[in-house]
């Protein structure tokens, strides 16, 4: 973990390496509907920043800096804690961004790896401490607001640029859950941190607003009762707990969903204080939902156990970290499973969730259809040919 008194540093590092790696981005071709990409969040859509600011601090590097981490697409590891490729990666790809490393060309990504939506302070003083990182989403949008000036010549040319922007505001606030779950705080103290952890997501939302973005798209929690992880961490629950269909516990997916419904009427208040803002929730419990109760459906083999992992009913040890000695291997065939790490997806269901971004987007906004250039439209089709573009 790291500590209070490095927090500064680690923040003045990764502003730094943004401002040195991204100084041109404004003078990027983009074939696409947008002219970038901003993201915020955790380790779901971090591209390989962990990685970077362990560089940067000196520090011991993440375990998604080693094999078998980016096995199934780039052969080797990049920092992206799965197998193979992100949301956010299948994501710029379909919209006609070239496939980058993080912090770099025309798609810019802030979401760093063991994040959380409240401040770390906040959290110590409810003894729940941040694992990886003392970074938080406000930390993210502060670097990324100090750094808009550089990438622009005027506060007009600025509002134009976020104008022509897509954000992607996370999936976000899993990290606050999980760390208390894990550090065994109580259910109800844990509930009180939803309306905190959603407000902070839409303070964030409404700051950049304020600077001139108008599309967001913003993904909600998963079904956290299926994480090994979690379940590991509650093994041994009674049997009424679980989904007799699924094997999930249904209190900690009922969690998750109180987290969503808090997030969406919240978006909705946004939506009617700015009718001319698009943001589209993006409802990742509804889509993954399926792969637990119909997991043949989508070639899926193992829905509760972590392909690289080791250990108990759900082969994962929270003491055991994939990419760390001993567990430098994975299952033989990650897309027959759910769960990469024990805490994250595998790079077929990001793929999955791919499509249901994609889905609501053009749903929303219809006219991106035609806005599109036909290379983009051509490309969905081909990475998405279960949806009619």
């Amino acid at each position: 973990m790291a500590t209070s008194s490095s927090c500064s540093s680690l923040k003045q590092h990764f502003l730094v390496f943004l401002i040195v790696i991204i100084s041109s981005i404004i003078n990027s071709l983009v074939n696409g509907c947008f002219t970038s990409i901003f993201s915020f969040g955790d380790s779901l859509t971090d591209t390989g920043n962990l990685l970077e600011l362990s560089i940067s601090e000196s520090t011991k590097p993440p375990h998604s800096a080693f094999l078998p981490y980016g096995c199934t697409f780039f052969h080797r590891p990049t920092g992206r804690f799965c197998d193979g490729r992100l949301v956010i990666d299948f994501l710029a790809e379909a919209l006609g961004f070239s496939f980058l490393p993080p912090f770099y060309g025309s798609k810019t990504n802030f979401a760093v790896a063991g994040a959380t939506a409240l401040n770390s302070s906040f959290l110590a003083e409810q003894g729940i401490h941040s694992v990886s990182t003392n970074i938080s989403l406000g930390v993210e949008v502060n670097s990324f607001k100090h750094l808009l000036p550089s990438l622009c010549s005027s506060s007009s040319n600025c509002k134009e640029l976020l104008r022509k922007s897509l954000i992607v505001m996370g999936e976000v606030g899993g990290n606050d859950y999980n760390h208390a779950f894990k550090q065994g705080k109580n259910i109800e103290n844990i509930r009180r941190l939803v309306p905190l952890v959603v407000d902070i997501i839409s303070l964030s939302i409404k700051e950049l607003i304020e600077l001139g973005a108008v599309t967001f798209l913003v993904p909600g929690n998963f079904p956290i009762g299926c994480s090994p992880s979690l379940l590991t961490s509650f093994h041994g629950s009674e049997k009424d707990q679980y989904d007799p269909l699924t094997g999930c516990l249904t209190w900690l997916n009922q969690f998750s969903q109180h987290h969503n419904e808090l997030l969406r009427k919240e978006l909705e208040n946004i939506r009617n204080l700015h009718p001319q803002i698009n943001i589209i929730y993006v409802d990742y419990y509804k889509a993954s939902t399926p792969f637990y109760q119909s997991p043949k459906n989508y070639g899926f083999k193992e829905t509760l156990k972590a392909c690289c992992g080791i250990g108990g009913l759900y082969n994962y040890d929270p003491l055991i970290y994939c990419g760390y000695p001993p567990l430098k291997q994975c299952c033989n065939d990650p897309s027959s499973y759910i769960s990469w790490d024990g805490i994250h997806f595998t790079e077929v269901v990001n793929k999955w969730l791919a499509h249901t971004v994609f889905e609501e987007l053009m749903n929303t906004i219809p006219r991106l259809g035609s806005l599109c250039p036909l290379s983009t439209v051509n490309k969905l089709r081909i990475l998405y040919p279960m949806f009619g573009v």
